[in-house]
């Protein structure tokens, strides 16, 4: 049972604190105490947009630790909610600020609050009773996966894709593409940008009849058989994930194309043989930069002379230093302890280096970020538009973080701290031309 005196006491703290705050950010959405009232965190704020707090344990909570990580497990919890609309479309009202605002920089908004006063008023809140934010959906072993020697590889995908075949195909396109679409305008839906991606693939690749093609990572089986379909190829893929696996088999048994596609339950690095033409989507992500070399000298070696690999992954933005890349962000704390654990992303101009150094030749890198800004966002409305599903099938606590999770990714692609490229290259054994085309023609056929 709740007091009333202290109730009183944390609701004037917690209005105290708000109205001191709106005064600095003016955002255009408002603060929901866990009475019901309203606090408006700008001059133009509706109601309809707010963020709801359960209860002074949790402004408490989030006092105490004012850290990214915290707040998305109140989130999670549900001891925190963002309400009035989709999440993405929540974050779009919060970062279109009020006039008072506009042009004034984090850093700027930081030095007109008065810290001591915030401090002050915020005390009574220190002490209230903690927020439960014990979340049962999180991977237990070692989530960053830096010791080469020690990364569980199966583990970390199975944690990930192994969710619920049902649960991704609440917003992935029928052909279960999960990676980013191709828009040849902006207007088009995800159906045809996914589509427009697995012939762009192919056209890169130059897939002809016959051609021995290998996919690494290769998911659901979209890819190979849309290639042994419409470009008449002899397809061989390779997954850890047992859902994906069980799904890519009853799928080329469906299509009845057992005779030109083998997929395998298999670690990559226990291929053998040669192929002539070879994708990696989405699947470079996983394996640590310091795996890089012995993963395109893997790829090298199943290739013939002249062979085409196609790498297709997410990059960060480059840094001054090592040191400086190589910190592990909140944001990115998030995503592998709860989302993607074992994952790493590289800058381009590093994972190009690696590419050359194992004596590929580069000839094509392409970026296609806000492909993957628009798939995303797309992905995010679209689990949204079927969240009582998603719930029954994953849980609520797991539905929230996957909706974070893609309304992030999608601003971090918008914006740029994320990136995504395609880079086609070839294995250059021999001395002598590449045999590659002349021009790109053959890519806008």
């Amino acid at each position: 049972m709740s007091n009333p005196t202290s109730d009183k006491k944390y609701l004037g703290a917690a209005r105290r604190i708000f109205t001191h705050l709106a005064e600095t950010v003016d955002a255009n959405i408002c603060i929901r105490l866990w009475d019901g009232s309203y606090i408006p965190l700008g001059d133009n704020a509706k109601e309809q947009w707010h963020i709801a707090i359960l209860g002074p344990e949790v402004l408490g909570a989030i006092l105490r630790k004012p850290t990214l990580e915290n707040i998305l497990r109140q989130y999670a919890s549900g001891n925190v909610d963002f309400c009035g609309g989709d999440l993405i479309a929540f974050y779009e009202v919060l970062r279109n600020r009020g006039s008072r605002s506009r042009g004034v920089s984090s850093s700027q908004m930081k030095k007109r609050l008065k810290k001591g006063y915030l401090l002050r008023e915020a005390l009574p809140l220190f002490f209230a009773k903690k927020a439960d934010t014990r979340l049962s959906h999180q991977f237990r072993g070692d989530d960053i996966g830096r010791r080469k020697n020690a990364r569980d590889e199966k583990s970390f995908i199975q944690f990930h894709y192994d969710l619920s075949n049902e649960f991704y195909s609440l917003f992935l396109d029928p052909e279960m593409q999960y990676s980013c679409g191709y828009f040849t305008t902006w207007e088009q839906d995800l159906e045809q940008a996914q589509r427009n991606k697995l012939d762009m693939i192919c056209r890169k690749l130059r897939l002809q009849r016959g051609d021995r093609f290998l996919d690494i990572g290769c998911g659901w089986g979209g890819l190979l058989c849309h290639a042994v379909e419409h470009y008449q190829v002899i397809g061989h893929g390779v997954t850890l994930s047992q859902k994906q696996y069980d799904f890519a088999l009853e799928k080329v048994r469906r299509l009845g194309l057992e005779d030109r596609i083998t997929i395998e339950l298999r670690d990559y690095r226990e291929l053998t043989g040669e192929y002539d033409k070879i994708s990696s989507i989405g699947m470079y992500e996983h394996i640590g930069i310091a795996n890089y070399t012995s993963y395109f000298d893997k790829l090298y070696s199943l290739l013939r002379d002249r062979g085409m690999m196609l790498n297709h992954g997410i990059t960060r933005r480059a840094k001054h230093s090592k040191r400086q890349f190589a910190r592990v962000t909140l944001g990115r704390r998030f995503i592998l302890k709860y989302i993607f654990p074992g994952s790493e992303l590289d800058h381009i101009g590093h994972t190009l280096s690696k590419i050359e150094a194992c004596r590929f030749e580069v000839h094509d890198v392409e970026a296609w970020r806000e492909h993957y800004a628009r798939t995303t966002r797309l992905w995010c409305q679209r689990l949204e538009a079927n969240k009582n599903e998603a719930i029954e099938l994953v849980g609520e606590e797991r539905f929230r973080m996957w909706i974070a999770y893609l309304a992030g990714v999608s601003f971090a692609f918008q914006d740029g701290s994320l990136r995504i490229f395609q880079t086609v290259a070839t294995k250059h054994a021999q001395k002598g031309p590449s045999t590659m085309p002349p021009t790109r023609e053959h890519l806008y056929l």
